[in-house]
């Protein structure tokens, strides 16, 4: 089915991993969650915080569609994600936009941080592309429920 970009719901994946990225993708298509979604990748969180605000290449809104999800990395270059939860939980414009962390880490103090900052989930990234598609199918109703 193709579906108009103005009806498919954005989820943002923020990740200096493209290959992470491109599983995700799978993973998605994969998964057969309900709905259309436009799955995006970010490389860092500086650039994520310029989608968001719509500054330079993002200032138009067709080119930066508000999304309905964030998938966010920790560990990032420039700008990493602990930063970027606290702009985002700080920013009444953003801080609405559901957050799920997606991480190597499995710290404590992580875990605890970012449930602070109001991501709504914190999960360590799946070592297999089978737990990835049983990941976005578990929490289904949970991450997606209000895409």
């Amino acid at each position: 089915m193709i579906v108009e970009a103005s009806h498919r719901r954005t989820v943002i994946m923020v990740d200096d991993d493209e290959d992470d990225f491109f599983l995700m993708k799978s993973a998605f298509k994969e998964s057969a969650l309900p709905f259309p979604y436009q799955v995006s990748f970010l490389s860092n969180g500086q650039v994520l915080l310029d989608y968001l605000r719509r500054n330079g290449e993002y200032s138009d809104p067709s080119v930066s569609p508000r999304p309905c999800l964030i998938l966010l990395d920790l560990n990032m270059p420039l700008k990493d994600g602990r930063e970027v939860l606290k702009e985002i939980s700080a920013d009444p414009a953003l801080n609405e936009i559901p957050v799920v962390v997606l991480t190597t880490s499995s710290s404590e103090e992580d875990k605890a941080l970012t449930r602070e900052l109001g991501a709504i989930a914190f999960v360590t990234k799946p070592s297999s592309f089978a737990e990835l598609v049983d990941l976005l199918k578990t929490h289904r109703d949970e991450w997606f429920g209000d895409c």
